[in-house]
């Protein structure tokens, strides 16, 4: 019998980390976000775009965990809900893409040979945003995030094991997302000039399309909120 327990308490931790990986990964998308960060720091030289990669990923997890564990507490304690970050989230997100879908043609990151100095504030401060948020982790993961945490396990010892099963779970999409941005460069020199300016463009967009659906999405929460009668 205590064998079965333990079997059918393996298989419940097991779920919940797969659960984990495979809600956020498809959303935080670290291969497809690859050539926006190698763009976006196309000003570093390639040992500090290696540790730019690891804060990345480092604040992703923090930030991933901390929605999980704590993050629907504080919406509840600030009057917050999950529409209004989406909402808040899709503007920053569509903002940004915008702005890389415009920008000029310029030489690809890895031909440039004289990166600027960039201070440990500042590269501090670039490493959260807009790198980590929203690039990485936007509304939607944190989003998702939430969701996993929203619906505590009742019991001190299965709360625990949920919690760690998250953290694990949240610490894989963390490492896959130091080795997309940590190997970005091979990635792109493998695609060439024409094939990195294209990849960055249609990420770009893709990245405005997730931008848009992102406010949508809280957007008509929002509306079905005040106008139950428009639901579909």
């Amino acid at each position: 019998m205590s064998l079965l327990v333990i079997f059918n308490d393996l298989h419940h931790f097991a779920t919940t980390v797969l659960l984990a990986v495979g809600a956020l990964l498809p959303i935080v998308g670290p291969l497809d976000g690859a050539p926006i960060y190698l763009a976006m720091t196309s000003d570093l030289s390639p040992k500090e775009r290696v540790r730019m990669a690891k804060a990345v990923a480092v604040n992703s997890f923090i930030l991933l965990v901390s929605s999980a564990l704590i993050g629907a507490y504080v919406l509840d304690f600030l009057g917050l809900s999950i529409p209004i970050v989406q909402v808040a989230g899709g503007i920053v997100v569509c903002t940004i893409a915008w702005s890389l879908l415009n920008n000029p043609n310029s030489l690809p990151a890895i031909d440039r040979n004289e990166p600027s100095v960039v201070t440990p504030i500042a590269f501090s401060q670039r490493a959260f945003y807009p790198l980590t948020m929203p690039l990485t982790v936007g509304p939607g993961s944190i989003a998702v995030a939430l969701t996993l945490g929203a619906n505590p396990t009742r019991g001190l010892r299965p709360l625990v094991e949920t919690a760690v099963a998250h953290a694990i779970g949240i610490l894989i999409v963390a490492v896959s997302i130091y080795f997309c941005y940590r190997y970005a460069e091979r990635i792109i020199k493998k695609l060439g000039p024409t094939g990195t300016s294209v990849v960055m463009r249609l990420s770009a967009f893709i990245l405005l399309c997730i931008g848009v659906k992102i406010f949508w999405d809280g957007l008509h929460a929002l509306l079905v909120g005040v106008f139950p009668n428009t639901a579909s």
